[in-house]
């Protein structure tokens, strides 16, 4: 068995990842929080005893860490890829809310524990986090202020409000969004750009 495998309780599964381990805590974690999660309880998951975990993991934390950094490389994606694209500021701020949406639902998980659950990291980590979420805040204010520039965006809109109002939008929808709902990503993108544009964009209905 390699080191990054874990044994499975006696007579259960074949031998677990450390991915499929940080994969269970990161569905747990988003389901019961930090502290409702025990290693019993992700032994559980995984069909192997609770205790067996340390000798591959050194705790909560360090899955928590793991999860959480893995939310917010999914969340850092989308302004990496919304920044490459070439159009208009308005084009930019379209593609931040579309994957902004699309991270949320198909990695629920990791988006739910780093948007929740990051309060909990050690020090050194959370600060870390919260400059990432500082910097992904600023990514939304520096594409709005370049729409007020071009007039794709109302004048008298402000900036930085703007992108904490839109913000809490998208981050809402961690909290209504189900799996089994009616809508589809694309969907539910589409209406809350339609929500968000006409709030701000120039020759929409405000």
């Amino acid at each position: 068995m390699s080191a990054t495998e874990v044994a499975p309780v006696s007579g259960g599964s074949a031998p677990r990842s450390r991915d499929d381990v940080v994969a269970a805590a990161g569905r747990l974690f988003a389901k019961r929080g930090f502290h409702g999660t025990s290693m019993r309880d992700l032994g559980d998951e995984l069909g192997m005893l609770g205790s067996s975990l340390y000798s591959h993991v050194r705790g909560k934390n360090e899955l928590l860490v793991e999860v959480i950094a893995k939310g917010a490389e999914f969340f850092n994606g989308v302004v990496v890829a919304a920044a490459e694209q070439t159009g208009s500021a308005i084009d930019e701020l379209r593609n931040l809310v579309y994957g902004h949406v699309h991270v949320v639902v198909d990695h629920i998980d990791e988006a739910r524990t780093f948007l929740f659950e990051s309060r909990f990291l050690p020090e050194a980590n959370r600060r870390q986090i919260v400059e990432m979420r500082d910097a992904y805040e600023a990514a939304y204010r520096k594409v709005i202020s370049r729409g007020i520039a071009e007039g794709d965006i109302a004048a008298d809109v402000d900036p930085g409000i703007t992108a904490i109002f839109i913000l809490s939008v998208l981050n809402a929808l961690i909290r209504w969004y189900r799996p089994s709902g009616e809508r589809t990503a694309a969907e539910i993108a589409d209406e809350m750009w339609a929500f968000i544009s006409g709030g701000i964009v120039t020759g929409v209905s405000r």
